[in-house]
């Protein structure tokens, strides 16, 4: 991928922020992402969001809403149009390119680029979710881990706790670092204190979940930034984020991760 074929309308501004990415679909980026926000903000660092491409919108009044995007913009308090934080959204849950292929449109990376260079001199910092992992395409020749290192932001890798979690974040760990990518750490969310208490997880599920952590750890050789709970009271559809979610991420030194002051 040459990124130049990308930069028509002149090269990307160098920001400061994370670029927020996953093992796989549905590990809980977006709440990550959302609570990297708001403790930033919380920090006094006047930080925006961004999610490039958003898949799975629903309709509302004729329009493809993103309730990704929805609860970005709380966490972060940001006055910003859903379309400009998200400015590409499919109705269909799946990877960009295929569901504009099958909603009959064309992946307009010059527009989604567009919606970014207009963040610059409007915050200290953003937080980009990217969709899907690392390898996903966003259209057919721009992939999750182009974007991310036309953007240049240290990354954070959202792993899931259980049993597979090791092999999937070390793949994705090697991903990034084979793109030239800085990574900042991994977050394991959803998290369980005390797993033996999930009635639904053998003693083996309990050991790994237990054990993941330290594994990731040393042989990604990557620090792990923190272990999210899973949070009953966060909710992406309805845009609250739990206290649990937010104290695990709060204890993370954000500015220093984003070289802010």
């Amino acid at each position: 991928m040459n990124p130049d074929q990308f930069a028509l309308g002149g090269p990307l501004p160098e920001m400061k922020g994370v670029f927020v990415t996953g093992t796989d679909t549905g590990v809980g980026k977006t709440v990550i992402a959302g609570a990297i926000a708001r403790s930033l903000n919380n920090d006094g660092v006047r930080t925006e969001v961004f999610k490039p491409a958003a898949s799975g919108c629903k309709h509302n009044r004729g329009q493809l809403v993103s309730e990704d995007a929805e609860f970005l913009a709380a966490c972060a308090d940001s006055s910003r149009p859903l379309n400009e934080i998200a400015p590409l959204r499919y109705a269909a849950a799946l990877a960009p390119n295929v569901a504009a292929q099958r909603a009959g449109q064309k992946v307009d990376v010059e527009a989604m680029l567009a919606a970014y260079k207009r963040l610059e001199g409007q915050c200290d910092a953003v937080v980009v979710e990217g969709v899907g992992g690392l390898m996903c395409p966003i259209s057919d020749d721009l992939w999750v881990v182009h974007l991310a290192v036309m953007l240049a932001l240290p990354v954070v890798i959202v792993a899931r706790p259980d049993l597979g979690t090791i092999n999937h974040t070390l793949l994705t760990l090697q991903a990034a670092r084979s793109a030239g990518l800085q990574v900042a750490g991994v977050i394991i969310n959803r998290y369980q204190i005390d797993p033996q208490q999930n009635e639904t997880q053998g003693p083996d599920d309990a050991i790994a979940m237990l054990t993941n952590p330290a594994q990731i750890a040393q042989k990604g050789e990557i620090p792990v930034l923190a272990l999210a709970p899973d949070d009953i009271e966060t909710s992406v559809s309805k845009s609250i984020l739990g206290k649990g979610v937010s104290f695990a991420i709060d204890q993370v030194d954000w500015r220093k991760i984003i070289a802010y002051g």
